[in-house]
């Protein structure tokens, strides 16, 4: 039996859930899919200014499991930016905890969802 899926905490809902390199056309594009935990992720490590330690504790998941989402999205934003890729945020296992804490966020789901 497989083991049951763990929501990541995230505090912050992305305004934005698409980049793309400018002057090439999208049907030209290639994507890499950032999901919104590893959005989170970045977001507390490298824009917050978090250690690991205080990052996974506001995710609710352990310390070494915030590294490999962290790797993870790193590897993903490096892949975009040196090939000319296009980033979508979507998707992923989270439970949204801003704002209203455990409200969701206007989706038709209370506090668990994907973009």
């Amino acid at each position: 039996m497989p083991r049951p899926v763990k929501f990541r905490r995230v505090g912050f809902a992305p305004n934005v859930n698409y980049f793309k390199p400018m002057g090439i056309p999208m049907a030209q594009l290639e994507e890499v899919v950032l999901t919104v935990e590893e959005f989170e992720a970045i977001r507390l490590k490298d824009v917050e200014g978090l250690d690991q330690v205080e990052a996974a504790e506001k995710m609710g998941i352990s310390q070494p499991t915030f590294n490999r989402i962290l790797c993870s999205a790193r590897k993903k934003i490096a892949d975009a930016i040196v090939n000319g890729k296009a980033i979508r945020i979507e998707g992923g296992n989270y439970e949204f905890v801003g704002r209203g804490f455990g409200r969701g966020f206007g989706r038709g789901r209370m506090g668990r969802g994907r973009f």
